[in-house]
């Protein structure tokens, strides 16, 4: 867990000859952002060669910096008695289950009740990690697979990893529709022009890639395993909406509320009973950032979610059996 207080001791590299202070240190740790080191140099917790200096001192190259970091709790998220479905954890890492209707960060509206009071509530040194250790989110609505990062050197550790693509999330969806087969969804997405709630595609928006492939046909609908290769807000809702296969129950994306063609009564009441965006975080892969061991963690289906895929595999059932006779 990460301490209030830890001390580098380096050495400079000769190529640094003529850079400067904050630009060479930044380079040398890259785990903390310029600013932090600016303000770390400015108070005289980072010495080159013992001497207080200036973030814009030129160096000489080969000189050597004690640092002495300092981390500062962030008071403004408090922690909160939440359970947390916890897959993994180790000394540097979490990897969490999110339910559905659970959100992540406070923001305008939900000010509390989040994940991320949760998680200062079961380890309250995420204090001293941006976020709380979050690297990336998932919908209130959407159920599944979080990593959290529990020291500064693992956050930028996975953001890293993040940006690289070289994290694999996969992801459920039971959209409406019948594709004849999977394919690659690349469309930028950007902020929708008139409603500042929703994203849409846009040409100037940003790079945006979603794989997907048929995992299970019913009528009228598909069950869609979806791969990640980018991360924009809302991207798998936007893209499979934006190809004519919204996701069930989605409020935002999925239009006006559908009917299943000839479904039974069951299956029609299993529908409006579904009150989310049928979307599911499943499945989560990368390298461990400290041991470089390969992880995959997989989440089940939640309840509410599997009922409503028992509902369509009796409604086929029965399709399959009357049209027998």
């Amino acid at each position: 867990m990460p301490a209030k207080f830890r001390v580098h001791e380096l050495e400079l590299p000769a190529t640094a000859a003529g850079a400067r202070f904050d630009v060479a240190l930044a380079a040398a740790l890259p785990q903390y952002s310029r600013a932090r080191l600016q303000q770390w140099i400015k108070s005289g917790a980072a010495l080159l060669d013992g001497r207080v200096v200036a973030p814009r001192a030129r160096l000489g190259g080969g000189e050597r910096v004690r640092v002495q970091a300092e981390f500062t709790a962030d008071s403004a998220v408090g922690p909160e008695p939440i359970a947390l479905r916890i897959v993994h954890e180790d000394e540097a890492l979490l990897v969490i289950d999110k339910p559905a209707g659970l959100v992540v960060h406070p923001g305008a509206g939900n000010p509390a009740h989040t994940l991320q009071n949760a998680l200062l509530a079961h380890d309250p040194a995420l204090a001293l990690v941006p976020r709380a250790g979050l690297i990336h989110r998932l919908d209130k609505d959407t159920s599944g697979l979080l990593v959290v990062a529990r020291t500064p050197e693992t956050h930028h550790a996975l953001v890293g990893m993040l940006q690289r693509r070289e994290v694999s999330r996969g992801y459920l969806a039971l959209c409406f529709g019948r594709p004849t087969a999977g394919g690659t969804i690349d469309e930028p997405i950007g902020r929708h022009r008139s409603v500042r709630t929703r994203m849409a595609v846009r040409r100037d928006g940003r790079e945006a890639v979603t794989h997907y492939r048929i995992e299970e046909r019913f009528r009228g609908l598909t069950l869609l395993r979806v791969q990640l290769e980018t991360g924009r807000t809302h991207q798998i809702r936007v893209h499979l909406a934006h190809v004519g296969l919204p996701i069930v129950g989605d409020p935002v994306y999925g239009g006006r509320r559908r009917q299943v063609a000839g479904a039974g009564a069951a299956l029609q009441a299993a529908l409006r009973r579904f009150r989310r965006q049928a979307l599911h975080a499943q499945r989560l892969a990368f390298d461990h950032p400290l041991t470089g061991r390969h992880h995959t963690f997989e989440a089940p289906l939640p309840a509410d979610f599997q009922q409503l895929l028992d509902a369509l595999r009796a409604d086929a059932d029965e399709y399959a059996d009357r049209h027998a006779r």
